[in-house]
Formats: C-alpha cells, structure tokens, sequence
C-alpha cells in the first residue's frame, strides 16, 4: 500500500478545534503547531449528516449471530450525536442496556455529494478511510425489526483517530482487542457487499453528503464489554481506535429547588 496522509480534528485547552496530522507517536501537527499527546482532547475527525451501516456483511458474522447471509446490502442508520472520538467514554445507558456489544468496522468517508453513483466510479467519491465501533445494545437488535434503538444511543459510535486518504479499502487486517485480549481477526476484503458496491446500493436510495460515513459491517467474535474496559479496533494502515467504557450514568432525581421548606 502507498503512504498516504491522514488528519485529525482535537480540541485545545482553550476551546479551539484544530486540524492536522496525527503522527504514530500521536501527537498532531495542526497549523505548525506539534501538539504533544494529552495536551489535547480527540474529537471525531469528521461531522457527518448521517452515519449509513451495513448489517451482516462478514459471513461469518452472520453465521455466528444464526442470520441468513443477506442478498442484498442490509442497511441501517447511526444518528450523529452517537459519534465520539478517540479515547472518548463509551457510556452505557441508564438501567436499559443489559448486554453492551462491540463491533470493530472499517470505515469510508465520503468526499462529496453522491447520488446514483454506478460502483465502477464510487471510489472517485471517497474523501478516505477511518475505524469505528458499531457499539450495540444487543438486547433490542431483535430479528425482522429496526434496529434504531439497538444501535442509536450517544456514544454508540466512536470514529477515529483519523481519516487516511486513500480508497484502498480491500486488504486491510481488521482486529479487536478487549482489554489487550483479541476478540475479532478478519481482513477487509471478506467484505460480502464490497465499498464500491456499498456505496453504490446506498446512493441509490439516498443522496450522501460530503462527510457522511459508511459504517461496512463487522466480522465475527463480537462480544459484551464491561464497565471499566478498554476496546481497541486496529485496522493495518489506518492505526487504532481505543475507548473506555464508562459506568452507567445515573438517573437524574429531581429536587427541590434551594431554599424551600423542608
């Protein structure tokens, strides 16, 4: 694969974004400015309209969750205010979510607006490549039904650190690590709808924006994560998402305002 150039959005102290290169030692160049690991925040490196998924595109994913392998692209979506950086907290939702999944994706980022798209051009239309979790409430992924709620709560979709430019989707070693444990190992081209097929399929039913996300399915080995643990989703070329999953919120109680009687 060619070397290719990559850049990250973070947040300064100050409350400025910036925009740069992430190096492998992770600290990001933005500006002529080498910002040093932990003096920053991470955010998403981009800020999409909608975030476009394909369901049970590994085989052997499918296999495991004992669904049929789809005849065509299984699509859903992820709402923008589920996406978080890296090294942001996965939070688990209030008392509702009893089984919290990981699913490590490659991700495509699209460059500009794209309608009706034949495959045979689709790549023209990727800005680049990035990794996410497709983080599931696996209790409401119910078979035959949306998956909305499953799929939808803030948080669910940490996207990072970077967007690689290069549309060299295919070939590339996908691994998940749970707590430094791997869980999932597969490369990318095991893809059953490939990108370019992806792209075209989705842009057949819906116009997709400068910076949307294809989120294009996970491999087998998806498992529970715990409050306290850290997932890593690893993808060759496109280094290492990591995220730590937070302990429940609590459910806000409400209380008298200051100064009424007791």
């Amino acid at each position: 694969m060619q070397p290719v150039t990559n850049y990250a959005r973070i947040l300064l102290p100050d409350g400025t974004v910036a925009t740069g290169a992430l190096s492998e030692e992770g600290s990001v160049d933005a500006g002529g400015v080498n910002h040093e690991p932990g003096s920053f925040t991470f955010l998403p490196p981009v800020v999409p309209t909608k975030l476009v998924c394909a369901g049970f595109n590994y085989r052997a994913h499918a296999n495991e969750m004992a669904e049929a392998v789809p005849d065509a692209p299984l699509i859903f979506f992820k709402p923008p205010s589920a996406v978080v950086g890296h090294e942001a907290t996965i939070t688990r939702p209030p008392s509702v979510v009893s089984r919290m999944d990981y699913e490590g994706e490659l991700v495509v980022v699209i460059g500009r607006r794209a309608r009706d798209v034949p495959a045979a051009d689709a790549l023209s239309y990727v800005e680049g490549l990035t990794i996410g979790n497709d983080v599931t409430a696996r209790q409401f992924q119910v078979a035959g039904a949306q998956w909305t709620r499953a799929k939808g709560y803030d948080t669910f979709a940490p996207i990072g650190p970077a967007v690689w430019r290069t549309t060299e989707w295919a070939g590339r070693a996908l691994e998940t690590r749970l707590n430094g444990k791997v869980v999932q190992s597969a490369t990318t081209d095991r893809l059953i709808f490939d990108v370019p097929t992806l792209i075209a399929w989705i842009s057949s039913i819906m116009t997709l924006e400068q910076g949307d996300l294809i989120m294009t399915g996970t491999p087998s080995g998806v498992g529970p994560m715990e409050d306290g643990d850290v997932v890593e989703i690893a993808i060759e070329g496109l280094g290492c998402l990591r995220n730590t999953v937070g302990a429940t919120q609590p459910v806000l109680v409400a209380r008298e305002p200051v100064g009424a009687s007791e």
